[in-house]
């Protein structure tokens, strides 16, 4: 944030401004709901949606084969993050980050309504509501992460723990998600199911509109700063055609492959995705290696971010073996009988939100702590933590699945599962808030939107990459899962081991080029 001379306030409704959400600035509060409701509306269909293409036409849905769906389902998931690289760089040279998660918000919405009008209108609505939820949230993700970094100076202690906070509402929306809309999944009602989502999407409109906005103004005016949230660059010119051009050439795509008269495999599109989404963060990262327009410190902050985001492509294709091997081991595995009470497997599930819920608060404290007494760890040190709290998990269970293949008869206990969940959420706590503030801390002016964009990319690829190991080892037998979770396991301390080698060199060559430039 830029200073200038803001309208007269009191100190001390100053120091209540900047410290009245839990020792936050107010506005991380309807930031953080804003958020919470947003997520509730993607994890209300997120869990729906396979089940319904794969669910018999007399049944409601679309009868798809089990392969069919899971492609379009990762389709849809990687277009998603992948879609934040685009829509970080208008909110940064276009709209503005207001104005982009504004109508970000709008086409999440109508998105949700497709979805849900799609029982009376047919598939194509159906998959029109789809493009329209990846769209929005391109729009959306990325914005609402760079407000929240807007909020605290440079060199302010309190950043990485309020990030914790704000990924609190993530899993709050998450949690909340899964309780309500498996009622609906249960008696089939589908699109009642999508509706829900679509209300959620309603109610994260009005908090932004009736108490964000005017909060975040309110905050800028008290402390006497240019929100930079309202600002977008002059840069490039023409946008907007480009923009109805792309939309123009989409419209015309669903046309083409609703009428017949374009073929469409899932399959080939969705392996195909990989290449794409390493080839677009590796081309990004190349030009603007050797921009002139940015000087040497730009650089070597752009050189920590790919290696930040390189990271989180690494932890999480080993976190998303949750929903594949885990989910497996859970239902085949795992002694479910509790105290006469037989657990559901998918239950299990469910755990990793709840946990972070727990742990956020003290994770966010200790941050601080460390902080105040200038003892922190560097961003890298915290990516590495994270990595090597997650192999731990994979470590139990590794224990617990060659326990069951040596006995060849019993089940496992289900604190196996428990444990290992535990230790993987305080890698994500370690993680993946840190990685949101890293990006918006060490983005270049002007480029917030865009490493935030590409931040969750990673996320995208962290997905296809779990596909690729879960297909080179056989999950769907008790042999292969020791081997499976051993890879996983080597593959983070690794992955640790240099994080942390490389983490001292960078940080001190960072500070030496900040001082140079200060000095100049």
């Amino acid at each position: 944030m830029s200073r200038e001379s803001g309208s007269e306030v009191s100190a001390a409704e100053l120091e209540s401004l900047d410290n009245a959400f839990m020792g936050h600035p107010k506005p991380l509060r309807p930031l953080f709901f804003t958020e919470m409701w947003e997520r509730f509306s993607y994890y209300s269909i997120r869990p729906l949606l396979v089940l319904f293409m794969v669910a018999t036409v007399g049944s409601g849905g679309f009868g798809f084969d089990e392969v069919t769906a899971s492609a379009i389902y990762g389709i849809f998931a990687g277009s998603l993050y992948l879609a934040a690289v685009p829509g970080g760089w208008l909110a940064d040279n276009w709209l503005g980050q207001e104005r982009a998660l504004w109508w970000g918000s709008i086409i999440i919405a109508l998105g949700h309504l497709c979805i849900a009008l799609s029982a009376m209108f047919g598939m194509t609505l159906f998959f029109v509501g789809l493009m329209c939820i990846v769209i929005g949230s391109g729009l959306f993700k990325t914005c609402i992460s760079v407000m929240v970094g807007a909020l605290y100076d440079e060199g302010d202690v309190r950043r990485d723990s309020g990030f914790t906070l704000f990924y609190m509402g993530i899993n709050i929306g998450a949690l909340l998600a899964a309780l309500i809309v498996g009622i609906f999944k249960e008696k089939g009602m589908w699109h009642v199911g999508f509706g829900v989502g679509g209300l959620g999407m309603l109610v994260s409109l009005l908090i932004y509109r009736f108490s964000a906005q005017k909060t975040l103004t309110h905050y800028a005016q008290a402390k006497g700063i240019t929100p930079e949230w309202e600002r977008s660059n002059d840069r490039y010119k023409n946008i907007g055609r480009w923009v109805a051009g792309f939309l123009a050439l989409l419209v015309a795509v669903v046309v083409l492959v609703s009428t017949g008269m374009m073929p469409f495999q899932p399959q080939m599109v969705a392996e195909y995705m990989t290449y794409i989404i390493a080839a677009v963060v590796i081309l990004y990262f190349a030009i603007m290696f050797i921009s002139p327009r940015l000087d040497k410190t730009d650089k070597l902050r752009l050189l920590i971010c790919f290696i930040l985001i390189i990271g989180s492509t690494l932890f999480w294709s080993s976190f998303e073996q949750q929903p594949t091997s885990f989910n497996l081991f859970a239902d085949r595995y795992t002694d479910l009988n509790v105290f006469g009470f037989e657990i559901p497997s998918i239950w299990f599930q469910s755990l990793n939100p709840l946990f972070i819920l727990l742990l956020a608060p003290i994770v966010s404290i200790i941050w601080v702590k460390l902080g105040n007494r200038g003892i922190e760890p560097s961003s890298m040190a915290k990516f590495a933590l994270g990595m090597l709290l997650a192999a731990a998990g994979f470590g139990l269970m590794i224990v617990a699945s060659k326990s069951i293949v040596t006995n060849d008869t019993g089940l496992a206990s289900p604190l196996w599962l428990v444990g290992s969940l535990l230790l993987l959420t305080l890698g994500e706590l370690a993680l993946s808030p840190v990685g949101l503030s890293s990006m918006t801390k060490l983005a270049p002016k002007g480029m917030q939107g865009q490493m935030m964009g590409l931040f969750f990319a990673s996320l995208a690829m962290g997905n296809l990459v779990a596909a690729f190991f879960g297909g080179n080892v056989s999950a769907d037998k008790i042999e292969g899962l020791p081997t499976l979770f051993t890879t996983m396991t080597v593959f983070l301390v690794v992955t640790a081991v240099v994080l942390l080698l490389l983490a001292k060199p960078i940080n001190n060559m960072l500070e030496k080029s900040e001082h140079a430039d200060k000095a100049s």
